[in-house]
Protein backbone atom coordinates (compact mmCIF):
# COMPACT_ATOMS: atom_id res chain seq x y z
CA UNK A 1 0.00 0.00 0.00
CA UNK A 2 1.11 3.43 -1.14
CA UNK A 3 2.29 5.91 2.31
CA UNK A 4 -1.07 8.42 1.58
CA UNK A 5 1.24 11.30 2.13
CA UNK A 6 3.71 10.39 -0.44
CA UNK A 7 0.82 9.88 -3.03
CA UNK A 8 -0.66 13.81 -2.04
CA UNK A 9 2.75 15.28 -2.69
CA UNK A 10 3.24 13.03 -6.14
CA UNK A 11 -0.38 14.68 -7.27
CA UNK A 12 0.23 18.14 -6.28
CA UNK A 13 3.76 17.54 -8.49
CA UNK A 14 1.49 16.43 -11.33
CA UNK A 15 2.26 12.30 -10.34
CA UNK A 16 -0.15 9.80 -10.32
CA UNK A 17 0.09 6.39 -9.20
CA UNK A 18 1.76 4.49 -12.34
CA UNK A 19 4.36 7.52 -12.33
CA UNK A 20 4.77 7.07 -8.66
CA UNK A 21 5.38 2.91 -8.99
CA UNK A 22 7.64 3.90 -11.59
CA UNK A 23 9.92 5.84 -9.23
CA UNK A 24 9.83 2.75 -7.21
CA UNK A 25 11.44 0.56 -10.30
CA UNK A 26 14.05 3.79 -10.18
CA UNK A 27 15.04 3.19 -6.96
CA UNK A 28 14.71 -0.35 -7.08
CA UNK A 29 16.40 -0.55 -10.42
CA UNK A 30 19.50 1.09 -8.76
CA UNK A 31 20.14 -1.78 -6.24
CA UNK A 32 19.12 -4.82 -8.64
CA UNK A 33 21.99 -4.50 -10.45
CA UNK A 34 24.79 -6.56 -9.18
CA UNK A 35 27.17 -4.53 -9.55
CA UNK A 36 25.90 -1.35 -7.96
CA UNK A 37 24.74 -3.18 -4.88
CA UNK A 38 28.57 -4.26 -4.59
CA UNK A 39 29.58 -0.65 -4.85
CA UNK A 40 26.89 0.39 -2.46
CA UNK A 41 28.16 -1.87 0.08
CA UNK A 42 32.02 -1.38 -0.22
CA UNK A 43 31.04 2.79 0.33
CA UNK A 44 29.17 1.21 3.49
CA UNK A 45 32.84 1.24 5.39
CA UNK A 46 34.43 4.44 4.32
CA UNK A 47 35.12 6.65 0.84
CA UNK A 48 36.40 5.75 -1.92
CA UNK A 49 37.76 6.64 -5.63
CA UNK A 50 37.42 4.91 -8.58
CA UNK A 51 40.89 3.46 -8.58
CA UNK A 52 39.93 1.97 -5.23
CA UNK A 53 36.78 1.02 -6.01
CA UNK A 54 38.09 -0.83 -9.80
CA UNK A 55 41.04 -2.53 -7.12
CA UNK A 56 38.39 -4.08 -4.69
CA UNK A 57 36.27 -5.27 -6.82
CA UNK A 58 37.64 -5.92 -10.15
CA UNK A 59 35.82 -4.37 -12.41
CA UNK A 60 36.82 -2.10 -15.01
CA UNK A 61 37.02 2.01 -15.19
CA UNK A 62 34.05 2.54 -17.54
CA UNK A 63 31.78 0.10 -15.58
CA UNK A 64 32.43 1.39 -12.27
CA UNK A 65 32.30 5.01 -13.40
CA UNK A 66 28.56 4.40 -14.92
CA UNK A 67 27.60 2.84 -11.81
CA UNK A 68 28.34 5.39 -10.10
CA UNK A 69 26.76 8.02 -12.07
CA UNK A 70 23.84 6.24 -11.45
CA UNK A 71 23.87 5.97 -7.82
CA UNK A 72 24.56 9.73 -7.78
CA UNK A 73 21.81 10.61 -9.67
CA UNK A 74 19.37 8.54 -7.75
CA UNK A 75 21.04 10.23 -4.02
CA UNK A 76 22.56 6.83 -3.39
CA UNK A 77 26.45 8.21 -2.93
CA UNK A 78 27.78 11.88 -2.63
CA UNK A 79 30.93 12.86 -3.87
CA UNK A 80 33.51 14.70 -2.24
CA UNK A 81 36.59 16.52 -4.55
CA UNK A 82 39.90 16.50 -2.70
CA UNK A 83 42.66 18.11 -5.34
CA UNK A 84 42.06 16.13 -8.28
CA UNK A 85 40.21 13.28 -6.28
CA UNK A 86 36.94 11.87 -6.39
CA UNK A 87 35.87 9.99 -3.58
CA UNK A 88 32.56 8.34 -3.11
CA UNK A 89 30.57 7.85 -0.22
CA UNK A 90 27.33 6.11 1.39
CA UNK A 91 24.60 8.61 1.58
CA UNK A 92 24.68 8.39 5.48
CA UNK A 93 21.12 10.56 5.70
CA UNK A 94 18.98 7.73 3.85
CA UNK A 95 20.97 4.66 2.61
CA UNK A 96 23.01 3.91 5.17
CA UNK A 97 19.20 3.07 7.77
CA UNK A 98 17.72 1.41 4.70
CA UNK A 99 20.67 -0.89 4.27
CA UNK A 100 20.30 -1.80 7.71
CA UNK A 101 16.81 -2.32 7.41
CA UNK A 102 16.92 -4.27 4.63
CA UNK A 103 20.09 -6.14 6.43
CA UNK A 104 17.09 -6.83 9.56
CA UNK A 105 14.71 -8.19 7.35
CA UNK A 106 16.99 -10.60 5.34
CA UNK A 107 18.22 -12.09 8.50
CA UNK A 108 14.85 -13.03 9.52
CA UNK A 109 13.83 -13.79 5.86
CA UNK A 110 16.19 -14.47 3.03
CA UNK A 111 19.26 -15.88 5.18
CA UNK A 112 17.08 -18.60 6.26
CA UNK A 113 16.02 -19.37 2.84
CA UNK A 114 19.63 -19.54 1.57
CA UNK A 115 20.09 -21.87 4.34
CA UNK A 116 17.49 -23.82 3.37
CA UNK A 117 18.64 -23.93 -0.29
CA UNK A 118 22.61 -24.63 0.97
CA UNK A 119 21.02 -27.52 3.15
CA UNK A 120 19.52 -29.46 -0.33
CA UNK A 121 22.67 -29.32 -1.77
Amino acid sequence: MINKSILKECCREGFDEEKLYHAYKIFFGTLSSDSRLRIVNLLRSKRKNVSEIMSKLNMDQTSVSHDLARLKKCGFVEVEIEGKFRYYKINDKTITPIMEMIENHMAGHCIPILKSMESKK
